[in-house]
């Protein structure tokens, strides 16, 4: 795997946090899985369309593009080993021949210019190390007037999975989790980054608009405490404390979601999103 500038995120997505969501990808697109058809309908994806997925993890929104455009294909990329093996594997199961995986930063992979009609990424874009320097690369790779398409976290006040981790402030380091701007799932939460971003990286015609799903995040609140105490987040915060202050943890944790336990014990999380669009501008050869 070549020209891997994004160190830090190679080692964790082949590390632990690789092997979670690869062990758990069901449970991973139960949660995200709100935002598929928003993402893929502003996309545009039909017919012979040719999609790059980025940060595609376990590849379940390449395989939905792969379905949308049966003459087309579609492409996963990311950095993590352990989930694109799970994702080769469901796509050979699901019979779907028109998706392939590769591993790879985007921010330095040698795609081939104008290849793509569209990218797309479901919660994927925010770790990357340099992003202007990924998206303007991603741009090279869409065809004169081809559409990126990507859904990011918003603030973090208005995603109930963060709320529920500041619950447990009393027991665990905490800190400043979920403020925008730090390197992570937040690095683009302010709409004005955002903009910067795609415009330094020669975007135009962006737009962003605020989409909110609910998703499951566990059969009872006991269930939902367990993974997300188990994702990279809640298990770096574990680690930092001792064997009582975890026991407390888990306890507030538990307690705090049995307030989103619904009718049928399934517990339920509001997440909050960007949903944002902008187009590699056309060619002279491409304008009306």
């Amino acid at each position: 795997m070549p020209d891997i500038i994004n160190t830090e995120q190679e080692q964790a997505w082949n590390g632990p946090e690789g092997a979670h969501w690869a062990r758990n990808q069901d449970r991973w697109n139960a949660v995200n899985e709100g935002f598929n058809d928003p993402l893929l309908d502003a996309a545009g994806i039909t017919g012979d369309h040719r999609t790059l997925d980025l940060g595609c993890g376990t590849g379940q929104t390449t395989r939905l593009a792969a379905l949308r455009a049966p003459q087309g294909r579609a492409l996963g990329l990311d950095l993590s080993g352990p989930m694109l093996a799970e994702a080769r594997a469901r796509a050979e199961r699901e019979g779907i021949t028109n998706a392939s995986f590769t591993q790879g930063d985007a921010q330095t992979h040698r795609f081939e210019a104008g290849a793509f009609d569209s990218a797309i990424s479901r919660y994927g874009v925010m770790f990357f190390a340099d992003p202007v320097a990924a998206f303007g690369n991603i741009g090279r790779t869409l065809r004169p007037g081809g559409r990126l398409a990507f859904v990011c976290p918003a603030d973090a006040t208005l995603n109930d999975w963060v709320a529920a981790m500041a619950a447990l402030r009393d027991f665990l380091p905490v800190g400043d989790f979920g403020q925008p701007g730090l390197p992570g799932m937040f690095s683009l939460a302010a709409t004005d980054r955002i903009r910067e971003v795609l415009t330094a990286a020669g975007f135009t015609g962006i737009t962003i608009n605020q989409t909110q799903a609910y998703g499951a995040w566990g059969d009872g609140a006991e269930d939902a405490a367990e993974f997300l105490l188990g994702t990279g987040p809640g298990r770096h915060l574990m680690e930092q404390a001792d064997a009582t202050a975890r026991v407390l943890a888990r306890r507030a944790l538990t307690d705090h979601l049995r307030g989103h336990e619904a009718a049928d014990g399934m517990v339920r999380l509001r997440s909050t999103s960007w949903l944002v669009t902008a187009d590699r501008p056309a060619g002279p050869s491409d304008r009306p």
